[in-house]
């Protein structure tokens, strides 16, 4: 009988208990919804009152939830990962070297501008974050290491020309084409196709 009431009285609490984790994390959700939304919008550098006003909370709630801004861009860097993991774990295997680059250049093209308006806020909070300048330094180093392997031996191993190909399938480049030079995310994608082109053409032949 007292195993009865015990699991009675269990049923009775744990239903408040799971209500407050679920308000809890929809809490959580409104605000990395609101920092992702106040970003889209233009607001490049969103302030904690400012993620709570979008949010429709207290700051006290955002607080609770995160200790400070830092916290608040790792859970985002997080959901951005999240969102990006499917286009970077497809395979990018061609019958060629040449045709694994051009699958490549494909790929970061629609990653950079997947994650265009989180990227552009990144760069904007970036000196003020540790933690986003740790990640845009490991994502370059594994965007070089992922370019090394595609190359074959010969440009892998050409420092002026690797060096001038990791500058040009990096994301600032497709920030200066697509915001600065104004081209559409096509035209983007073929500069980068002809540009990388011409980069890992043989060398002509002397007289």
């Amino acid at each position: 009988m007292n195993d009865i009431l015990c699991d009675a009285d269990d049923a009775m609490i744990s239903p408040p208990i799971d209500g407050r984790a679920r308000r809890s994390q929809k809490s959580r959700q409104r605000i990395i919804d609101a920092m992702i939304e106040l970003v889209q919008a233009g607001v490049l550098e969103p302030t904690a009152d400012q993620v709570a006003e979008r949010a429709g909370l207290a700051m006290r709630t955002v607080f609770r939830h995160f200790t400070d801004m830092e916290s608040l861009y790792r859970e985002i860097a997080r959901r951005m990962q999240s969102h990006a993991q499917p286009l970077l774990d497809e395979p990018i295997d061609g019958a060629t070297w040449q045709a694994t680059l051009h699958k490549l250049v494909d790929k970061r093209a629609r990653l950079y501008e997947e994650l265009l308006p989180m990227r552009r806020a990144a760069d904007a909070l970036r000196h003020r974050s540790p933690f986003l300048q740790q990640e845009d330094a490991r994502f370059a180093r594994l965007a070089r290491d992922v370019l090394r392997r595609t190359l074959p031996a010969e440009l892998a191993g050409d420092p002026e020309r690797f060096e001038a190909l990791d500058a040009l399938l990096s994301y600032d480049m497709w920030m200066r084409l697509r915001r600065s030079q104004r081209l559409s995310a096509s035209a983007a994608r073929r500069v980068l196709h002809a540009a990388t082109a011409s980069l890992t053409a043989s060398p002509a032949s002397g007289p």
